[in-house]
C-alpha cells in the first residue's frame, strides 16, 4: 500500500465512522418511520370541574418514555377524537404525543340520533357561537389537566409530555378553534383566547372571519403556522369559499408562516375518508404530503431541528408535491 492510498483509506474509514456514529449521511425525511417503532392510543376524558364538562381525548403515545412534544388536535364539526387518525399515528411514531379532542355539543352527538332529513339542519345549529367558545376553552382545560397528570407520580402519563413544547392544530370547525388560541384577534384587535402555552399550529381548512378584517385578525400571529387547504375546498356549513380560506395566509406577518394549497383537494381530502356530497375521487398523495410537511413543521418549530427547518423553507416541499399543488411561506 502505498502513502497516498493509505491517506485516503484512513480519511474514507474515518468518515464513514463519523457519518454512522451520528447519522449525518442520512438526508431528512419527515416520512421515515421505523418498522420497529410500536405507538400505542389511550382514551381518557378531561373534567373541567369549573364548567362541569367532560372532554374526551384520544392520546397517540410514543414509545419511548422520555417527555415527548404535545400536539393537540381538535376535529371539524360533527367528528370524535377517533376521526384523522393518520395524523396521529404518524407524528406519534414520529416521537410525539399526539391529543386529540372531542368537544361535546359540536361532536358526532349532533347528528347520531337525528334522522337524515334533519341531520343537515342539525349540523348548522351547532356551527354556533356558543360551541366556539366552548371549543376554544376546551383547549385551556386540557392542557391544564395535562399538567397535572405529568407532574403526578401514579398517572400513565407522568413525566411523559415536553408542555414547554405543545403545537395546536385542527380541521374546519377545529381549524378556526386553532387560530382562535394561536393569535388570531377580535374585530376590537383584542387576542381573547390566545393561549401562550401553544408555539407553534397548523389550521387545515381555515377561514377568514366572516364581516371582518383579515388583516386586523390575524396581523398579530407571533407564532409559526402552517395552513393547508384545496382548491375546491369549500364548506355548505358556513360558507366558507376558497377566497375565504386563501385570505388568511397574506395577512399573516412574516416569520415562520407558510400556506399548502392541494390541487383539486375537497373539504375531506384532510379528514380520513370521504364526505358526503363529495365529488372528486381522493388523491393518495395529498395525505402523503400533509404527513411529510406536518412533520417538518412540527419538527422545525417545536424540537428546532435544523434540518427539518431546511427542508421546509428549501426543496423538501417539491419532493412531496403534486405538481399543480402550491407551497409559499414567508
Amino acid at each position: 500500500m502505498n502513502w497516498p492510498y493509505h491517506h485516503l483509506f484512513f480519511y474514507v474509514s474515518l468518515l464513514f465512522f463519523v457519518t454512522q456514529a451520528f447519522g449525518v449521511d442520512e438526508a431528512y425525511d419527515p416520512l421515515a418511520v421505523s418498522d420497529s417503532i410500536a405507538t400505542r392510543t389511550l382514551d381518557l376524558t378531561v373534567l373541567d370541574e369549573g364548567r362541569g364538562r367532560n372532554i374526551p381525548v384520544r392520546i397517540y403515545l410514543p414509545p419511548a418514555a422520555n417527555p415527548a412534544p404535545v400536539v393537540l388536535f381538535s376535529h371539524g364539526l360533527g367528528g370524535s377524537r377517533e376521526g384523522s387518525a393518520y395524523l396521529g399515528w404518524h407524528w406519534a411514531s414520529r416521537g410525539y404525543v399526539a391529543v386529540f379532542l372531542q368537544h361535546p355539543g359540536s361532536d358526532t352527538s349532533v347528528w347520531r340520533d337525528v334522522s337524515p332529513a334533519r341531520r343537515m339542519e342539525a349540523m348548522r345549529d351547532a356551527a354556533n357561537a356558543r360551541n366556539y367558545l366552548l371549543r376554544v376553552r376546551d383547549v385551556s382545560a386540557v392542557l391544564d389537566q395535562f399538567e397535572q397528570w405529568n407532574g403526578a407520580d401514579d398517572h400513565v402519563l407522568a413525566g411523559r409530555l415536553a408542555l414547554s413544547r405543545v403545537g395546536m392544530s385542527g380541521h374546519s370547525f377545529g381549524a378556526v378553534t386553532t387560530q382562535a388560541v394561536s393569535g388570531q384577534t377580535t374585530p376590537r384587535g383584542r387576542a381573547f383566547f390566545t393561549e401562550p402555552r401553544i408555539k407553534a399550529a397548523i389550521a387545515m381548512s381555515p377561514s377568514s372571519p366572516r364581516g371582518g378584517n383579515s388583516e386586523k385578525a390575524f396581523g398579530e400571529v407571533s407564532i409559526p403556522w402552517l395552513l393547508m387547504t384545496g382548491t375546491k375546498d369549500v364548506s355548505i356549513i358556513g360558507h366558507a369559499d376558497l377566497a375565504s380560506r386563501l385570505a388568511v395566509f397574506p395577512a399573516l406577518p412574516s416569520g415562520g408562516k407558510y400556506e399548502l394549497v392541494l390541487d383539486n383537494a375537497e373539504h375531506s381530502a384532510f379528514t380520513d375518508r370521504a364526505l358526503p356530497g363529495d365529488k372528486e375521487e381522493r388523491n393518495p398523495n395529498h395525505h402523503r404530503a400533509i404527513l411529510a410537511l406536518s412533520t417538518a413543521f412540527w419538527d422545525a418549530w417545536l424540537r428546532h431541528d435544523t434540518r427539518a427547518r431546511a427542508w421546509l423553507d428549501g426543496d423538501g416541499p417539491a419532493s412531496v408535491l403534486g405538481e399543480q399543488d402550491r407551497w409559499q411561506k414567508k
